[in-house]
């Protein structure tokens, strides 16, 4: 410390030692002497070679969330990363088992805050498995209808803040233009633009209004040219070229070592989808592509995610030519909370309702994993039902926590000014990290 207060990290003391500095996240420090360093680094080095360790975040609006980053530093290449993470952990899956099933959808739509309706699927087609319930036709189409339109949603403000991340400013704006359109659809059949609790175990919560099918299909009428504007300004972008082809390679063989699935591993080659891996909703009746790379940069993991939102479009397009008419819910009064106009008329289903309001309903022992393709990958739910009105256990696969693993991969040997672009490309939600 300086007279004027100020921190000065290479100040030697009288006796020629480093001054010990116990909070590293003051700012930037020399690595002390007794710290380990990492085994692949040589020990042997010159004055000017030195270890420096530099705290990123946790605050700090490139992180996209509260996440730390221990970075080792020589010169400035990065020899070592160690992402710290928990800072908004809040106890999702604890609170689950303390409330009955159909209340645990709040808690699980707020993990990954830019794909609720994924939560709510894998948290529900898991529930749903464990009961053997049946969702009518029209239900898994309109669950199929709102996850792409989430799906898109989730790209656009990817690509948006990552883009501004490398100075395209203009192109966070035009993104948050079509998501903005995308919450008003959101807003008109669910009634709230976020977190819009909309999946219900045995179906969804009502049927889309009037005029819902028209604007889906004016949205989607547009969409493809809009993200054709957006390839026209990022694929001629010399600077975002050069910040994003050939920067944070993993092998796909590593990729899948790490577990990291999504558009992460389809960039790498590997065209693995659980859309169309395994049989759920309406997918098994679309026709769409899986888009891959072959470099596996973040280039190829920015292509990917374009092309995917094109596949959206598509799927979207289909889900409304193709929804099927019918009952929107299961026709299960244990289960299911009868309609209104039944609550006047029947007293069986003013009893149904006063216990599934009361006590919820009861799931048969067992347990079950259930996986959906995420926009960030696997989202997995796995239940342990334990024949209560409540389960026993809920834990969650979230691709945000498992991807996080290929971040190092992605960094180490590269440059410090590539961690936010490398970061940016891993796409990490920190709601459904820390959970």
């Amino acid at each position: 410390m300086t007279p004027d207060g100020t921190l000065n990290r290479a100040a030697p003391t009288q006796s020629g030692v480093q001054p010990e500095i116990e909070d590293p996240s003051l700012g930037l420090v020399r690595q002390a002497e007794t710290e380990v360093r990492p085994p692949d680094v040589d020990l042997d080095l010159e004055p000017e070679q030195e270890l420096l360790t530099i705290n990123m975040g946790p605050h700090h609006p490139a992180t996209h969330g509260v996440l730390r980053l221990i970075v080792t530093l020589q010169g400035e290449q990065v020899i070592d990363l160690k992402p710290v993470i928990g800072y908004v952990h809040t106890g999702i899956e604890k609170s689950c088992e303390q409330h009955s099933y159909w209340k645990v959808i709040p808690f699980v739509e707020r993990m990954d805050y830019l794909g609720y309706f994924f939560n709510m699927e894998a948290y529900c087609g898991c529930v749903e498995s464990l009961l053997a319930l049946e969702i009518p036709p029209r239900a898994k189409w309109l669950r199929t209808l709102h996850m792409e339109l989430n799906r898109i949603h989730s790209h656009l403000v990817w690509l948006g803040t990552s883009a501004l991340d490398l100075g395209a400013i203009s192109m966070f704006w035009y993104c948050f233009r079509e998501r903005d359109r995308i919450l008003d659809l959101f807003e008109m059949s669910a009634g709230q633009r976020m977190h819009t609790r909309y999946f219900q175990v045995g179906g969804v919560f009502e049927d889309i209004p009037v005029g819902f099918e028209q604007k889906v299909k004016e949205f989607c009428a547009e969409m493809p040219d809009r993200i054709s504007q957006y390839e026209a300004l990022l694929d001629q972008n010399e600077i975002f070229l050069r910040r994003t082809k050939g920067i944070g390679i993993v092998p796909r063989e590593r990729l899948l070592e790490l577990g990291v699935t999504g558009p992460l591993l389809r960039a790498a080659g590997e065209p693995w989808d659980l859309r169309k891996a395994t049989d759920y909703l309406a997918y098994p009746e679309l026709d769409f592509n899986i888009p891959v790379g072959t470099v596996g940069d973040g280039y190829d993991r920015y292509r990917c995610r374009v092309a995917e939102m094109r596949e959206s479009v598509r799927m979207i397009e289909q889900c409304i030519d193709g929804l099927p008419e019918g009952p929107w819910i299961a026709d299960d009064r244990k289960i299911v909370l009868p309609p209104r106009d039944e609550l006047s008329t029947s007293m069986e289903a003013l009893i149904h309702h006063f216990k599934l309001v009361t006590e919820g309903f009861r799931v048969p022992p067992g347990e079950l994993y259930h996986s959906i393709e995420g926009p960030r990958g696997e989202l997995g739910c796995f239940i342990v039902a334990d024949g209560s009105a409540k389960p026993g256990r809920v834990h969650f696969r979230d691709s945000s926590f498992v991807n996080l693993q290929a971040f190092r991969e992605m960094s180490v040997g590269g440059y410090v000014a590539d961690l936010i672009q490398n970061l940016a490309m891993l796409d990490p939600i920190l709601g459904g990290i820390d959970r």
